[in-house]
This record gives C-alpha cells, structure tokens and sequence, in this order.
C-alpha cells in the first residue's frame, strides 16, 4: 500500500507492506487523517520527545532515525479482522478509533510509534476494543475530528468552568478551536478568544469575544463582575466585609464566610486555556490573569520554559495539566459531533492526498491561512 514515511524530518510517499491485524485488532481502510501539531512537532523533535515520554515510562516512542507512519486522527471503514475478534461490525461499516494498539503485551501509539504504523496511509490496523462505530452518518471528515476534539474536550472537563464563569482561549489553533466549540458545547456563557493572527481569530467566531492581543488585553475585555484584578482589592474586600458582619450583635460571621464559599461568592478568577505551547506564555498568563484564576495548560511547549512560582502563589491561581482524553470522552466526543451539538467543519481548511502531505506541512508553519489539513488517501492531489 502507499504511504507517506517519516525519517530523520522528511517525509515522502513509498510503497510500504499493508498491515495484518494480529489478535484483537481490526484493519481499516483510512477515509481521512487529519494533520496534528503533535506530528509537526515529532517530524522535527521526535528524539526529545521519545526522551520526555521515557521520562513517563512510555520507551517506544518514534525515534528521528526510524521510518514511521505518522496520523493519529483517522477516520475509515472496516476492511477485515485479526483472530480473537468478535466481529463487531459488517466490512464497510463506518469507524473511528482511540489510537492505541496493544502487540503481545506490548502497548504502543498509534502514529507516534515505529511499531504501530499510523493513518497518512491507505489502511491502518486498530484496537477492536477501542472501535467506535459511526452514528448519524457522520462525515468523514468530521468522524477524523473526534480525535483531536476529544482532547479538547479533555480540557474542558479539567477545566471545570461552570456556566456563570468566564473562559478564556489564549491561542486559536487548531486545538485553541476546538477548545472554543467544546466550551460553548458545554454551556459556559461568555468564552474570550485571544490570537495575533487575524486568520486565526476569523476561524475564533465561535467565541463571544475575540481580541487582538497587540491592541487590546484579553483580561480586561469583558466585563469582570465579582473578579478581583489585585491583592489590594482582596484584602480591601474582606476588612470591609468583617466591618460590616461585626456590627450584627452575636453574628457567628464565620458561618457567613462557609456559606458565600458553598454558593460560589467568594471572588474568582476566570477558567484560562494555554492553546499556544510556547516559552513565555505561562508565565504571561499569571502575571495578566486576576485573582484565583484557574489556568489549564493544553499547548505542548518543546522547549524548556521558566514561569514565577511566587507570582502564582501570591495570586492563588491554579495551575493544571491537560493531554489527551479517555475512552468514555472519546465516545462523547464522536456523539457530540454526530448529534450535530459541536461543528468541526469551520476548522478544517484543506484537503490533499498523500503526495501533498509534504505542501501540507509546509503551509501549517504560517498561521494565516490553514488550521486543521486532512489527508484523503485516494486524493491524487499534492498541493493544497
């Protein structure tokens, strides 16, 4: 089958083995694969993420010397089936699948693995376990969404927003999009998106706000009711609310306190998404952020980034740490998408085939004009 191999940071079409699914695994026929960051960032530091990830426990992660198929973000239809399964669905059916294949009792990352082969090809081997039929017709298109729509969703559950709290989407790439459709999906009232790119915050419409940070600042662009902005502010508020409980003769004020705490009255901070993933922009957040903001890192910075510990302690803010999804976000995610509740189409900016992966590499490097590329393995077309 064709396929486009990955090694030492280029890539080309070749003619490669089609894969045999072993036991438990199901072979598909890829229908479309999107193009992630994650694999823009393994083409050029895929050695320092196999070190990061060893760090983890996870040692077969693709090396830069080793020909890998990259694609993690597939969509396809049944082709066949390896011993031991059950056969879930006819040949041709529609699926998706978490990416993630188990080889004797060895686990490997689908796409991300020289030892599991990914979907910039004409078939890719799944886990049936990990299977997902398509419901309501879904393109797809759409269907390949799941997967990077999943991580989005991830981080909104981290999150944890609520509805009466402010969000706010600092990067509108492709995974800063995603965010946005998720938390309005949610049902959070007001999401602030913020981009230097003008493409960028085009695709953002889905926010209520959207601000060029070169021209305005995304924490004072909404209107920050029951948010304290300094240390000032907070230690103003609670003299003036002592003040005021003390002159109720025998008010047990501290019950006062539990109970503005139980019903959300104590001052916050907004729910803040780190979409970016470069050095500096941590450290930006929490100085800009207000009070007790809570900060949810979903952008993989590669490099090594120093943020003020101090500066986040003096203004509580909490710091928290977002990848990946698991399999019950994943099912929603697919059916928040087939139940028409999220649109991913507004991310997706180009087709090609295999032979335009290269083209498609290249133009994800400039923000203004693609977010999300997909691969359609029977395309023949090689430039965007």
């Amino acid at each position: 089958m064709k396929a486009v191999i990955c090694t030492e940071a280029r890539l080309e079409v070749d003619d490669i083995p089609p894969p045999i699914p072993v036991r438990g695994q199901v072979l598909i026929d890829v229908s479309r694969c999107g193009i992630c960051g994650s694999d823009l960032h393994a083409r050029v530091h895929a050695d320092e993420m196999a070190e990061l990830a060893a760090e983890t426990g996870y040692r077969d992660f693709m090396r830069s010397h080793q020909r890998v198929v990259l694609g993690h973000e597939f969509s396809g239809t049944v082709a066949g089936y390896g011993p031991g399964c059950r056969k879930r669905w006819p040949v041709g059916t529609a699926v998706v699948a978490l990416p993630i294949v188990r080889t004797g009792s060895d686990i490997h990352l689908t796409g991300l693995s020289a030892s599991a082969p990914g979907g910039y090809a004409e078939q890719v081997v799944v886990q049936e376990s990990m299977t997902l039929p398509v419901p309501n017709g879904l393109s797809a298109e759409a269907a390949a969404l799941t997967e990077p729509m999943a991580v989005a969703w991830h981080a909104v559950r981290k999150g944890d927003v609520g509805k009466r709290r402010t969000a706010i989407v600092i990067g509108c790439g492709p995974i800063g999009l995603a965010v946005i459709s998720m938390l309005k999906a949610s049902g959070v009232r007001r999401v602030v998106a913020a981009d230097f790119s003008a493409r960028r915050r085009e695709l953002a419409r889905g926010a209520d706000v959207v601000v060029d940070p070169a021209a305005a600042s995304p924490w004072t662009s909404y209107p920050r009711r029951g948010e304290t902005a300094s240390i000032t502010e907070v230690l103003a508020l609670g003299l003036d609310t002592m003040e005021r409980l003390r002159r109720i003769p025998k008010l047990p004020w501290w019950h006062a306190f539990a109970l503005a705490d139980a019903v959300g009255a104590t001052p916050s901070g907004p729910v803040v998404f780190e979409c970016v993933g470069m050095p500096g922009v941590i450290d930006g957040i929490l100085a800009g952020a207000p009070l007790r903001s809570r900060v949810v890192v979903v952008g993989v910075c590669m490099e090594t980034d120093t943020f003020r510990p101090a500066l986040a302690i003096n203004k509580e803010i909490d710091l928290r740490f977002a990848i990946a999804y698991d399999p019950r976000e994943f099912r929603d995610t697919l059916h928040m998408l087939a139940d028409g509740k999220v649109d991913p189409t507004p991310l997706i900016t180009g087709t090609v085939g295999l032979a335009g992966v290269e083209s498609a590499f290249t133009a994800l490097g400039s923000p203004e004009v693609h977010a999300k590329i997909l691969i359609d393995p029977e395309n023949t077309t090689a430039a965007l």
